[in-house]
């Protein structure tokens, strides 16, 4: 079974969009996908057969007020109106409606990862947790903790997947995937710090201190992640791509110019894939 997994970042996610269109262009299917923070709304996308789409929200809907702004932070908690992104945009009567059909009928598997912002575990929503305009799995999953309020799904406040399992290749090969294609936002030997994190885990901790554990403790599972794919990939069975530099950006940074790199970026570095699955010579652990 081959699999793929996006990590999001922010708006550095475009990086994986590009991947995505890549495929779509060039016939490319998996058989699981498995998308993090804004790596979710990518793998919607592809499994919608919708090219462009993300293009648009990075390039254009991304600069407007109401999908991220602190106005939005100011007056709602929240500086990415998830309801705005996965609602008024993506639903059916939306200026750019997500194509539910086409996902709810692909042979692919979908997961979606989030954090369980009150017990601190990680959850891996499937495609038949959404519906027809109902999208919550998604905004579940891109709650960045401080800049958002937490998305609640039945009851439950969930957060970014990014603090629960950044690098869910051991979700994958667990799930049966025999290949998995890892998608990156920053350079493969990029090694995360806590201390970046620090500050809004102390923010963070009076009301949820499970999320802020899980926060303190990302840059760890990240870190731990992309070791066991480049061992994966040493063996065959994993193949990481990732962007040679960020090109100036980081999780919010809103300049067209460098979105635009890391979208082609993306598409190019997708050349790698077709020779990776077909690839037979894989070593057994």
């Amino acid at each position: 079974m081959t699999g793929v997994i996006d990590v999001g970042g922010g708006l550095r996610g475009i990086y994986g969009a590009g991947v995505f269109d890549y495929c779509l262009d060039h016939g490319i299917e998996f058989d699981y996908c498995i998308g993090v923070s804004a790596g979710s709304a990518n793998i919607a996308s592809f499994l919608g057969k919708q090219k462009g789409r993300n293009y648009r929200f990075y390039m254009e809907y991304a600069f407007r007020r109401q999908y991220m702004s602190l106005h939005n932070l100011i007056h709602t908690g929240s500086y990415i109106d998830m309801d705005y992104v996965y609602g008024e945009l993506s639903n059916l009567n939306g200026e750019n409606p997500l194509n539910y059909e086409a996902i709810k009928n692909s042979h692919s598997q979908m997961k979606v990862v989030a954090l369980n912002a009150v017990s601190g575990g990680s959850t891996y929503f499937d495609k038949n947790d959404m519906a027809q305009d109902s999208y919550h799995i998604l905004k579940a999953s891109s709650s960045i903790p401080v800049v958002c309020r937490p998305y609640s799904v039945d009851g439950i406040p969930y957060y970014d997947g990014g603090i629960a399992d950044p690098v869910p290749i051991r979700k994958a090969f667990g799930d049966g995937c025999d290949r998995v294609a890892v998608i990156l936002t920053k350079p493969r030997d990029t090694v995360r710090v806590q201390k970046k994190d620090a500050p809004f885990a102390r923010l963070l901790r009076r009301r949820y201190p499970k999320a802020a554990e899980n926060l303190l403790l990302r840059y760890r599972k990240y870190n731990e992640g992309v070791a066991l794919a480049k061992d994966y990939a040493k063996r065959g069975k994993a193949l990481i791509i990732a962007p040679d530099d960020c090109c100036g950006m980081s999780t919010l940074t809103k300049k067209k110019s460098c979105i635009d790199q890391m979208y082609r970026k993306g598409y190019a570095d997708a050349r790698a894939l077709p020779a990776f699955l077909h690839r037979t010579d894989t070593i057994s652990a």
